[in-house]
């Protein structure tokens, strides 16, 4: 299940997600919509630190010239090698209230992009959303939390190119205090955030939590 908060709008995780909505980040200087207020089925919260992973300390080696941002083209699937994953990409909008839609809880392995959001490869902040589980099992990214800094994450593109991410860090935000503009904040370069649900679960309100995970371009073949 799945509770992503997106700056505006709200995302549900399987059964019981809830997140809000994530800006548009498509370029420099990208506006962030403004929260939501706290309290609706799909909240995401700022720094609850469950979790929390950072990148070890660099070497003196210098670090190769990033790459060159992609023009636009829609993603088409989703692999994160170290965890086994390889998923098709649905498009995924924001529902009447503004929150991040997910992909159908009867479809339990795919992985939504936010359309209102970058392509892979584009500069920006790109969002992807899947569920952690659901009624019947374990979902896309049920080990999402499991996943290092310094690993990959490759998007397949409709125009047959890949864009390849890095992850940065992994952080685990309480729905309550979800950090907006950290995680959906305008930046120059390409980056990603892929989220799912964490924390507690519960009946009443499904995760207490969001996995975030941080990730930026390296490299496109």
């Amino acid at each position: 299940m799945l509770a992503v908060v997106l700056v505006t709008a709200g995302v549900r995780c399987g059964a019981h997600l809830e997140p809000a909505a994530p800006a548009r980040a498509a370029g420099p200087g990208a506006s962030v919509p403004a929260s939501r207020s706290p309290g609706s089925s799909g909240r995401t919260g700022p720094s609850a630190r469950e979790d929390e992973r950072s990148a070890p300390p660099t070497g003196t080696a210098p670090s190769p010239p990033p790459p060159a941002p992609l023009p636009r083209s829609r993603a088409v699937s989703l692999r994160i090698p170290s965890l086994g994953v390889d998923a098709p990409v649905i498009g995924v909008g924001l529902d009447k209230d503004r929150r991040l839609e997910t992909p159908p809880v009867d479809k339990p392995k795919l992985v939504g992009w936010y359309t209102g959001g970058p392509t892979p490869g584009e500069a920006g902040t790109a969002v992807a959303v899947g569920h952690r589980d659901t009624t019947t099992g374990a979902a896309v990214f049920a080990a999402l939390g499991q996943v290092g800094p310094g690993r990959h994450i490759e998007i397949r593109r409709a125009d047959g190119r890949t864009a390849v991410y890095t992850v940065d860090k992994v952080r685990v935000f309480d729905k309550s205090r979800f950090p907006d503009k950290e995680v959906y904040g305008p930046v120059r370069r390409p980056e990603l955030r892929v989220i799912t649900c964490g924390g507690l679960y519960t009946r009443r309100a499904g995760y207490s939590s969001n996995v975030v995970v941080f990730a930026h371009l390296t490299s496109a073949t």
